[in-house]
Parts: C-alpha cells; sequence; structure tokens
C-alpha cells in the first residue's frame, strides 16, 4: 500500500474531487462522497475487497450510531414548523427580551428554532415575523434580517441535534458524549450569536432594502394568521427535554453512578431514546392525531431527513477508507515533529471546514467530509475524552460557517426573503459569517487552553 507523502497527496486530490464535482459539475454530495471512497482507496493501493469492506462498515457504522437520531430530529423539526410551535417560541422570546432589542430578540429566536429545525426552513418560518416585528420596532428590515439569520447559523452548526455537529460526532467517535457537545456547544454558541447580532446592529442596519417602508404588514395580524398557537410549555417540550435528559444522562456516567436508577436515567439519556421521546412530546402539538399529522407530517420530516442520512452515511464510508489507508502513521510523523500541537490542533479542522464549505456551500457537508478526514489524526494525536472531542467538533462547526456566500443556498434563502440585493448580502450576511466562524474557533481555543 502506497505510504507517506504521495498517500497525503491521493487523500488531497479526493478532497479536491469533492469540492470540484459539488460546486462545478453540481453532483449530489452523496455520490461524490462515494466515488472519492473508492478513487482513494483504488488509488492507495488498497485490495480492492478491502475497499468494499470499508465503504460498508463505514456507511453502515455511522447510521448505528446516529441514523434514528438524525431521523427523529428532523421528525421533530417538522411538527414544530407545521404546529405552529416555532413561532409560538418566538413570541415568548419577544416577550422575555422585550420590544426595545427586536434584533436580539431575533437572534435568540434563531437560536432556538434552529437546533431542531434546518436553518434555511428556520428562516423561511419567521421570515413573516421578522418583517412585521422590523416595522413595529422602527428598525432596518437587514439589519433584523442578519440579526435572525445568525441566530439560526450557530446552533445549526454548533450544537446538536442538529444532523450537523452529531454527524461529525458520530465520526471522530464522539457519540458517546453528545450531552458534553451540547453544553459546549452552547457556550460556544453564546459568543457567536452575539457576534452575529453586533454585526447586525452596527454594519447591516445601514443597509436599506428597497421597499421596505411601503409594506403594510402588522405585526398581530402576521400572529392571527397562524391561527390558535400551542402552548409556549408544550412548543418548548420537544427541544428541551430531549436535551435535559441526554445532558442529566451525561451527568450520570461523568460521576459514575451505578445502580437501577442510574442505569434508568443513563438509557434515557441515550441520544437514540431522548430524541424518540422529544417525538412523543412533540405529539401534543397537532391539532389532530389523524393520517395527516401522524403519517403525513411524520412522513415529511423522514424526507427531509434522507439527503442528511445519505449524506453522513457516504462521509462516513469515505472516513473508514481514509482510516484504512496508513495516513496515521504519517500524521504521527508529523506530531512527532511537532507541527500538532496545542492551538494549532483546533485550527487544521477549522481551516480544512473553512475551505470546503467556502468552496461547495454545504455547511453539513463540510462538517461530515472534516471529521471524516481528521477522525485518523485523533488518536495519533492523544486527543480523546469528552471535552477534547467536543472542543475539536466546534473547531469543524466554526469552519463550517466560514462562509456563507452565493454558492450556499442558506445566502440566497436570507437573500430572497429579505430583499437585499446580492452586493449588500455580501456586507451584511457572508462578511457577518465570516466573524462568527472566528468568534466561534477563538472561543473553541479559548476553551481548550482552559479545560483540556
Amino acid at each position: 500500500m502506497i505510504e507517506g507523502p504521495l498517500l497525503f497527496l491521493i487523500i488531497v486530490l479526493g478532497v479536491a474531487f469533492i469540492v470540484f464535482a459539488t460546486a462545478k459539475w453540481k453532483l449530489h454530495p452523496f455520490l461524490t462522497l462515494l466515488v472519492a471512497a473508492f478513487g482513494v482507496g483504488i488509488s492507495s493501493g488498497m485490495p480492492l475487497t478491502d475497499v468494499v469492506a470499508a465503504v460498508n462498515d463505514g456507511f453502515g457504522g455511522l447510521m448505528g450510531y446516529i441514523g434514528i437520531v438524525i431521523v427523529a430530529g428532523t421528525i421533530i423539526g417538522t411538527i414544530l414548523e407545521k404546529s405552529g410551535a416555532a413561532i409560538r417560541m418566538a413570541e415568548t422570546v419577544l416577550r422575555v427580551v422585550g420590544e426595545k432589542r427586536p434584533q436580539l430578540a431575533m437572534s435568540i429566536i434563531g437560536s432556538i428554532v434552529s437546533i431542531p429545525v434546518f436553518c434555511d426552513s428556520g428562516y423561511v418560518i419567521l421570515s413573516s415575523l421578522k418583517k412585521a416585528l422590523a416595522k413595529r420596532a422602527k428598525v432596518a428590515l437587514a439589519s433584523m434580517a442578519v440579526a435572525l439569520a445568525t441566530g439560526l447559523y450557530a446552533t445549526h452548526t454548533l450544537v446538536p441535534p442538529t444532523p450537523g455537529p452529531i454527524a461529525a460526532a458520530g465520526n471522530i467517535g464522539a457519540s458517546d458524549y453528545l450531552g458534553t457537545i451540547i453544553l459546549i456547544g452552547a457556550i460556544v454558541a453564546i459568543p457567536t450569536i452575539f457576534a452575529g447580532y453586533l454585526w447586525a446592529t452596527r454594519v447591516a442596519k445601514n443597509i436599506e432594502i428597497e421597499g421596505e417602508h411601503d409594506d403594510h404588514i402588522d405585526y398581530d395580524e402576521v400572529i392571527k394568521q397562524f391561527g390558535d398557537l400551542p402552548s409556549t410549555t408544550k412548543s418548548f417540550a420537544p427541544i428541551l427535554l430531549p436535551i435535559l435528559l441526554i445532558g442529566f444522562g451525561s451527568v450520570v456516567k461523568f460521576f459514575g453512578w451505578t445502580g437501577g436508577i442510574a442505569e434508568f436515567f443513563i438509557f434515557l439519556g441515550a441520544p437514540v431514546v431522548a430524541l424518540i421521546i422529544g417525538i412523543f412530546a412533540a405529539f401534543p402539538l397537532m391539532p389532530q392525531l389523524n393520517e395527516e399529522t401522524l403519517t403525513k407530517w411524520v412522513g415529511q420530516g423522514i424526507t427531509d431527513a434522507a439527503p442528511i442520512l445519505l449524506i453522513t452515511g457516504a462521509g462516513g464510508a469515505f472516513g473508514s477508507v481514509i482510516k484504512a489507508t496508513p495516513v496515521a502513521s504519517l500524521i504521527k510523523g508529523f506530531a512527532d515533529g511537532g507541527l500538532l500541537n496545542g492551538a494549532l490542533i483546533l485550527l487544521i479542522p477549522f481551516f480544512v471546514a473553512a475551505a470546503l464549505k467556502s468552496a461547495q456551500g454545504s455547511s453539513t457537508a463540510a462538517l461530515v467530509v472534516t471529521s471524516s478526514l481528521i477522525a485518523p489524526m485523533l488518536p495519533t494525536m492523544g486527543i480523546e475524552g469528552a471535552v477534547p472531542l467536543a472542543l475539536v467538533v466546534m473547531a469543524i462547526g466554526a469552519g463550517a460557517m466560514t462562509v456563507s456566500h452565493v454558492n450556499d443556498s442558506y445566502f440566497w434563502v436570507v437573500t430572497e426573503f429579505s430583499g437585499m440585493e446580492v452586493t449588500d448580502a455580501y456586507k451584511a450576511q457572508t462578511m457577518a459569517t465570516l466573524v462568527q466562524g472566528l468568534t466561534a474557533i477563538v472561543f473553541s481555543i479559548i476553551l481548550w487552553v482552559i479545560l483540556v
């Protein structure tokens, strides 16, 4: 089997193929990742049967860890969207924060909604609310648009059970530490959200969107359009309950508690169990328990999960092939030479993810591919345990934010639903995601210094 610099070149070419095929040829990431997996395996001199085994094991192994979790998360997100619970959460946050700080309210609203709901969908759901609130509070629409967009974006890339961070955790062997990853993700997300909020209030407020003063959108009328909204408790329960269960299960494991009750809470805190409980906690949000809700709403969530599952599984296959090559010994040589240490450990996944994100547009794909690439390096570097692995996921997530521009579907959702010109969207949205990504990696490094 090929070793040394030539093997490194083969892997780099494999990644370059993924970027080029998805960005230039518009080939679906699922097929791109599979072709790259076979290409790297065959080119590196692996026996053909071993290549097939690595692809199958990588795909199936990762699905075994997080497949049901991803599906459960998207089902919860669909129910929150269709039931109006997302709007109820937004209204609740607005009451707590106050209408005198509308941008801050939109940032917080976005960050909560995007934990189970994809940021693209979350932005569409909350778009009319954002416009009405901007009109009511007499603030620039662009400022509100960026506040909402950056709030959604932060938790989308940093906080499970969003599929991207879950996939990254699975790829690097951190699936058992989701409670820690949620906690660390929330800590890193706070300054990241605040950075987006500052950009919205300092820069985006100076951008005027054509016709924004002509809209006759009334906040109360927007709320009425959604009909009778579910209660605040019911709306938040499907998000908070799984997070609390996972968190408490992690606490029980951390302190090494034993006995029947401890085992029961560890069972409830298993991500797959916690998210399934979250689905049932979302059932009271349904206006009626009938075929429309129990079959079609749930079916829509499953449909939405399918592309993420395929991309995640293919990323696992790609990572499995890389692990099967002698790349670990090559990385160990770099480590022994002192080229990889301290903060640089987090900068490597950050820059790899940022390059992939900027080149091909998808944050989820950047999270999946980067985590697959760096997974062989972590044991070699002695990176293990809950906190170090959680911070690696944060570094990848920070890179996967940097930056959102014209090859990113989210960029166009924000641009079109806000009415911004593309040049203004570069100043407002693209630059905001750059600031957010840099903020996230800086705070991840600070936490590494403090905690590791």
